[in-house]
């Protein structure tokens, strides 16, 4: 007999399956046929779990190949090419794909040789981060931000490139992000000398990034602070993340279940989830590849 987490991954895997377009992707809700790379990425992390041998897999990675430009990054639409953070969930979706290894490893160089924009802080400057620190950006040509280059430092880890430079500057960045009472926020810390707060989502993503890298104790205070917040919080990002987080420090709370089945029911009250935030919101239900403990 299936237990109840597991009948809410199926019963979540039937709707994602209602939502592969006639493309092979999947659509970023029920009511949409137009597939979005984001949800075709998501929807295959959650499958490839699930059903590892699933028809659906193939087809809708060899969609995501659609959203690739000649120099390795996958956009989120041909219309906007700057836009290009869906590379790093496109790096995961095609591990470990044979078939589409060679549009991986283009797009493992394009995060390689890719940067935000980075300046060398002044004395005068308003805010506290070193900017100076090179991440990933969500666009083109503006500032590494920390879920960003938490996704990318996902992606890398799960290829092999973890010990790259990129990557070990991308860890001191998230630690220079870290707000001094704990916690991350988008990727400001101080601003005219204010602390500002943090965020659930962004603590669990650079949680899930740094775990395995740093010792405990480098990150002591933002996993109290998330191990607090997170038993509040109902919402699917949010939560997603924060159990995420937690997941991969080996501290998942014996409540998860339970708090992901409540906010599974308030879809009733405020309309289905997003393909990308359903599947961030039952990943920590799973071993999804590359957002998983590392130890």
């Amino acid at each position: 007999m299936l237990t109840q987490r597991e009948n809410s991954v199926l019963s979540s895997i039937q709707r994602l399956k209602a939502r592969v377009t006639p493309t092979g992707g999947f659509s970023p809700t029920g009511s949409s046929r137009e597939d979005r790379p984001d949800a075709t990425a998501w929807a295959i992390l959650l499958l490839a779990a699930v059903h590892p041998g699933s028809e659906l897999l193939e087809p809708a990675r060899t969609r995501l190949v659609h959203y690739q430009l000649n120099d390795g990054r996958v956009v989120i639409s041909l219309n906007y090419p700057e836009v290009f953070w869906p590379t790093a969930l496109a790096i995961l979706a095609w591990h470990p794909s044979p078939a589409h290894q060679v549009y991986q490893t283009k797009a493992v160089e394009f995060l390689l040789n890719t940067t935000g924009k980075h300046w060398i802080r002044t004395s005068d400057s308003p805010v506290a981060h070193d900017t100076a620190l090179r991440g990933w950006p969500w666009i083109e040509h503006t500032h590494s931000w920390v879920e960003a280059t938490a996704l990318a430092m996902l992606a890398l880890y799960t290829v092999g490139r973890g010990e790259h430079a990129r990557v070990k500057e991308a860890i001191a960045l998230l630690l220079d992000r870290q707000l001094p009472h704990g916690g991350w926020n988008y990727g400001n810390t101080l601003v005219f000398g204010h602390e500002l707060w943090p965020s659930p989502e962004d603590t669990g993503a650079a949680l899930t990034a740094l775990a395995g890298q740093v010792a405990e104790a480098a990150v002591q205070r933002s996993l109290e602070y998330l191990a607090t917040r997170v038993t509040r919080i109902r919402t699917p990002i949010a939560l997603g993340w924060s159990l995420l987080g937690l997941k991969a420090w080996g501290k998942l709370p014996k409540d998860a279940h339970a708090w992901i089945e409540e906010t599974l029911r308030r879809e009733s009250r405020y309309g289905e989830y997003d393909t990308a935030s359903l599947c961030l919101l039952l990943a920590s239900q799973v071993e999804l590849q590359g957002l998983s403990p590392r130890h």
